[in-house]
């Protein structure tokens, strides 16, 4: 007589956290929250009107929600031009910084050169540098080369980032040489390679590249204010300030133009957010 015997599915039991992650939790979701205060407080303000704006103590949530503050900022000084000259100097700065950077950071890593880990702490040390230091000789670069008052002059300067390069590189160094090696043997030549084989495998890291130069030139005043020196060029931090230094400041159009101002960044980081996260444990920032 033969019996069956019968299998219970087995269920993993999991273990309860620990009081280490139950307290770093706690400080992480907090911190996120306090981080979050100011941003939130500006998105509900910019529906209030001055009246309500002005009430003390100030209220969280608007009693009376209204979009005319969106309404008539746009329409109160060019916005959209502000705008455009933003994407611009944005898209077309970001996309030369990644150039750039991944064309040194291949260099770096790939090739055995005399002196390339000197070149490469030299590189490395001009982060040291603030832009306050070098922001007379490149001034005086950019106006004898005749860009003083236009986008080029915003885009071109500050291209070459040594974060950039820095981060490029480490990555690089993770993909096997073979690749190259075995690209050479079918006859490709060192762009093909650059641009075929090592571009499409950097891209977590050329996530990471991009989102902070999309942060730092979408948001960057102190240059754009020195080079823009005619309305038709300025971007939106510089219109904002100039907006901002009327003797009676409208705050509510202030914090509307200013939520409009953060959207294009929180959604292009909302985007990229899977590949930043991928590139940055790929390149030893823990």
């Amino acid at each position: 007589m033969s019996t069956a015997t019968a299998t219970r599915p087995t269920t993993a039991v999991r273990s309860a956290p620990s009081t280490g992650t139950i307290i770093r939790t706690t400080l992480l979701i907090a911190g996120a929250i306090i981080m979050l205060i100011p941003v939130v407080w500006a998105v509900l303000s910019s529906f209030k009107d001055t009246s309500e704006l002005a009430q003390r103590p100030p209220t969280i949530i608007p009693k009376d929600p209204t979009f005319s503050n969106y309404t008539e900022a746009l329409t109160s000084f060019n916005f959209f031009t502000y705008f455009k000259n933003s994407v611009i100097v944005t898209v077309s700065a970001t996309a030369l910084t990644l150039l750039i950077n991944s064309m040194a950071a291949f260099a770096l890593s790939k090739y055995n050169f005399r002196g390339r880990n000197a070149l490469f702490l030299l590189t490395l040390a001009t982060i040291m540098i603030p832009l306050q230091v070098i922001l007379l000789p490149v001034y005086q670069v950019v106006a004898n080369l005749g860009l003083v008052n236009s986008l080029w002059g915003l885009i071109i300067p500050p291209a070459a980032t040594p974060t950039g390069v820095f981060l490029l590189r480490q990555y690089m160094l993770t993909i096997p040489d073979d690749l190259m090696e075995a690209a050479r043997i079918d006859g490709a030549s060192e762009w093909r390679i650059f641009w075929r084989i090592m571009m499409p495998l950097c891209r977590p890291a050329l996530a990471v590249v991009a989102i902070f130069s999309i942060i730092w030139r979408w948001n960057d005043f102190l240059w754009p204010l020195i080079i823009a020196q005619d309305e038709s060029v300025y971007t939106l931090p510089v219109a904002l300030a100039r907006f901002n230094g009327q003797q009676v400041v409208p705050f509510n159009l202030v914090l509307a133009m200013s939520v409009l101002t953060i959207l294009p960044v929180v959604i292009i980081f909302l985007v990229l957010q899977r590949h930043i996260l991928t590139g940055i444990a790929q390149t030893g920032l823990k």
